[in-house]
This record gives structure tokens, C-alpha cells and sequence, in this order.
């Protein structure tokens, strides 16, 4: 029994590895194309926040292979493939609650980790990505990453889902991770500054989290934040792009001045 485990969990690592590389790298594309030169300058902290992310991988792959196995081979879950098992009401209201559920889990533990001795231990690898990019959506310490990891593979064994709603949380949750932290806004106007605005989590909420650090905690909706006094509303990306330009510029000057001095 335990091989067939430990193969579940590689092979759960190497998905959710190889789906954050995809899903990283094509945001990360998306903005060399959108916003040429955003990331001028961070390639050591790319590669602090890739290495880092991949660590997570495993700390995710690992619980939800061992869950996995458990669900195929002996059905301990609430995950169900028919759709006829539940009523269809079932499928929005399932996503709704994971997603709620998430949510919650995570401003409690994430502002819980911005006290002092928690941040200085845990959650400052996250916020060492200055400004975050694309590939900082899983930059996690291992402790933290594993705060992160128990959420879904818990909820499976409390509330019904199908597994085609299962993959739409999981899309959610890593599309929704890595547009947050890419350094500019994906969502249209309308959505952000409008009335669906004032209640979703955006990348203009999270980037004024990552300015601040003491507000704006939440994941998916900004309910806890305005609830509890910590919503602080939505930034803007000018700061971060006269920095990037400030970086293509200091980079072009040393190229050309042969040195420091010639950046000045």
C-alpha cells in the first residue's frame, strides 16, 4: 500500500509543479508582451521565487496525492464523478463553500503571519519578492506553504463536490494566485472599480497588501478584510512601473557607462 501512496504523491508534485510552471510562466509572458520591462532587473529574484515555488509544489503534490489515492482506491472522500449523485444546485454551491471556506482559512493564518515573530520567520520569504511577480504566486516559506496545502485535501472529506468542480476551485485558486502577484491589472475597469469590484480580490487589492503589509488579507474576497477593518481598497501599478523603468534605465546607463558610475 505504501508505494502506490508515495507514486500518488509524485505524481501529484509533478502536476501541481508543472501546472504552476505553465500557468507562471504564461502570465509571465503575457506581461513581457502587455508590459515590456516590468520585470527588468528581478531575474535573481525570479529564480529565488521559482525555486521556492517548486519547493511548495511538493508540499501541495504530497497531501493531495495521498488524498487522491484514498478517494480512487477507497472512496474516503465527498468527491463524486456522477453528476446525478447530488443535485445540480450542488455544483455552484460546492464551489461557493470551498472557496468561502479558503478564504477564510487563509486571512486568519496570513494575518496571523504578518505578527511579528510569524513574519520574521515565515512569511518574509513571500514578501522578500519586491515588487512580486508572476512567478511569486507559490514563493512560500515550507511552513507557510503548509498552511496552504491542508485547506483542500481537508475540505474533500467535508463537503460534496464533483470533480469537475474540484478542478475549477483548483484552476481558480492558482489563476487567481498568480494575477494577483504579477504586477499589473488583468481585470477590465468595470469589474475592479465597480460593484463586483468592491467585494473580489484583484490584483489592485493584493498590490496595496504587498505595499503596506498591514492590510488586505484576503484571498478570493475582501469580505473579512472590511469586516474585521483591515481593507485599506485598491492600489494602483504607477509606483511599480516608475520603479521597473527606473531599473530598465539604471540597466541601460551601466551597459553604456561601462560601470556604476556610468548609471548615475
Amino acid at each position: 500500500m505504501l508505494v502506490p501512496i508515495l507514486l500518488s504523491a509524485l505524481a501529484m508534485t509533478l502536476i501541481v509543479g508543472v501546472r504552476y510552471l505553465l500557468t507562471s510562466g504564461g502570465f509571465a509572458l503575457a506581461t513581457r508582451a502587455r508590459h515590456p520591462g516590468l520585470y527588468a532587473g528581478l531575474n535573481p529574484q525570479i529564480r529565488r521565487e521559482i525555486a521556492w515555488s517548486l519547493a511548495s509544489a511538493a508540499i501541495y503534490g504530497i497531501p493531495a496525492g495521498v488524498v487522491a489515492w484514498l478517494w480512487q482506491n477507497l472512496g474516503w472522500t465527498r468527491i463524486y464523478t456522477d453528476v446525478s449523485d447530488w443535485p445540480l444546485w450542488m455544483l455552484p454551491v460546492s464551489v461557493l463553500s470551498f472557496l468561502v471556506a479558503h478564504d477564510a482559512w487563509f486571512y486568519w493564518t496570513h494575518r496571523w503571519m504578518h505578527r511579528p515573530k510569524p513574519f520574521r520567520v515565515v512569511h518574509a520569504v513571500h514578501h522578500a519578492s519586491r515588487p512580486p511577480t508572476a512567478w511569486a504566486a507559490m514563493s512560500f516559506h515550507p511552513w507557510e506553504a503548509l498552511s496552504g496545502a491542508v485547506v483542500i485535501p481537508t475540505l474533500v472529506f467535508l463537503i460534496p463536490i464533483h470533480v469537475g468542480a474540484l478542478g475549477f476551485v483548483l484552476l481558480t485558486m492558482t489563476v487567481m494566485g498568480v494575477t494577483n502577484h504579477m504586477g499589473w491589472e488583468v481585470f477590465p475597469r468595470f469589474i475592479v472599480e465597480g460593484p463586483l469590484g468592491r467585494w473580489l480580490i484583484t490584483a489592485s487589492h493584493h498590490q496595496r497588501h504587498h505595499e503596506r503589509y498591514g492590510c488586505n488579507y484576503g484571498l478570493y474576497f475582501r469580505f473579512w478584510d472590511r469586516l474585521c477593518g483591515t481593507d485599506e481598497g485598491i492600489g494602483d501599478f504607477a509606483r511599480a512601473h516608475r520603479r521597473a523603468a527606473g531599473r530598465s534605465g539604471a540597466g541601460a546607463g551601466l551597459a553604456a557607462g561601462g560601470g556604476a558610475d556610468g548609471g548615475r
